[in-house]
């Protein structure tokens, strides 16, 4: 029975998600994008990737399905990251949240709290080192 009705709201939640991401890619593919929404929609595509990760692999059996949302996942958040690096200052609020939610990627998804820590800490001493600059 719990089995079922864990199968049901994954199907649920996998619709939702792909409804979601559906629109993302919609809003990406519009020619008037600026860097920050491209940032921003890049980073929401990656979390709705990472939540589908999150829940498609809890227990002890990682899904095909799972490994392919969290690669999904990875790919948009580095790719916004390429974009942030290029494009916008360390103290930018969504390349700061971008990098907070890509370092918890690292931590839940990847099972690398080093990386998702270094990740979150170099954000930070980049944006307190250009805060002088402001």
């Amino acid at each position: 029975l719990a089995r079922l009705y864990r199968e049901k709201v994954e199907t649920e939640m996998n619709n939702v998600c792909a409804e979601i991401l559906s629109l993302i890619d919609e809003i990406l593919n519009s020619k008037r994008n600026t860097v920050d929404s491209k940032v921003f929609f890049l980073k929401m595509k990656g979390d709705y990737y990472r939540y589908e990760a999150e829940y498609q692999t809890a227990g002890a059996n990682r899904t095909k399905y799972g490994n392919t949302a969290a690669e999904n996942a990875q790919r948009s958040y580095q790719e916004a990251t390429d974009i942030a690096a290029d494009e916008l200052p360390p103290t930018n609020p969504i390349k700061l949240g971008l990098a907070l939610n890509y370092s918890v990627f690292f931590y839940e998804v990847k099972t690398e709290p080093e990386t998702a820590c270094n990740m979150a800490r170099q954000a930070f001493d980049h944006a307190i080192a250009e805060l002088d600059n402001l």
